[in-house]
């Protein structure tokens, strides 16, 4: 029986999923602004279904599907473009990604920055809360809320910004405020079972809401 073969990974190096990593090993991976995409970059500037890895012919080719533009190593990914070990696959301004070869070989310069309380496997949907994974799992519309938080840990999501995460296909006026609220009552009070010593989403006023995510 042979080597297992290497599994080439993607990694953010910039933009709000820094350090997140998703590891190349089915036929595609999409990368855009929706909720169903493989990596979702939530930022204006970002199509909905921006680009798209696929495995063809024993390499890895990325195609443009955008409005505002996806570069490898600077120049424009007009055509199907194959990619090698270290090329930098920019996504509009929002985000720059990382394709490495083989996880056996992301340099550490590229390695995940320290985790705090709260962890997301985003490409396993799999959620740990301060070293316990969280079972049994989220129901979708709460792990779309908590990845999107996740992704702009820190920062505030404005209410439109939850609607189109969680809720892509609904227009703007046809999700309640208390449709909302009640997700994030619903998601806090699934955090606080595993983790009942710290607020981890925050309601800011009149703009949002934010993940508070202290390390450990």
């Amino acid at each position: 029986m042979g080597e297992k073969a290497d599994i080439p990974v993607l990694i953010a190096q910039s933009g709000p999923l820094t350090g997140q990593r998703w590891s190349l090993n089915k036929s595609e991976l999409v990368i855009g602004r929706g909720a169903d995409c493989d990596v979702m970059i939530n930022d204006k500037v970002v199509s909905r279904y921006h680009a798209r890895l696929k495995h063809e012919g024993g390499r890895w080719v990325v195609y443009d599907e955008s409005k505002n533009g996806t570069h490898v190593n600077g120049q424009p990914a007009t055509v199907a473009q194959p990619l090698q070990d270290g090329d930098v696959i920019a996504i509009a301004t929002a985000a720059k990604l990382v394709y490495v070869g083989s996880d056996a070989t992301v340099p550490l310069s590229l390695e995940l920055p320290p985790a705090g309380r709260l962890v997301l496997d985003i490409p396993a949907r799999r959620v740990w809360v301060h070293g316990i994974e969280v079972d049994p799992p989220f129901s979708l519309p709460q792990y779309r809320l908590l990845e999107l938080l996740y992704a702009h840990s820190g920062q505030v999501c404005p209410r439109e910004a939850v609607i189109e995460a969680v809720w892509p296909d609904a227009q703007s006026d046809g999700v309640s405020e208390q449709s909302i609220d009640a997700l994030v009552r619903r998601l806090r009070d699934r955090l606080t079972e595993t983790d009942p010593d710290h607020q981890y989403i925050v309601t800011v006023r009149g703009h949002g809401f934010r993940l508070d995510n202290p390390s450990d």
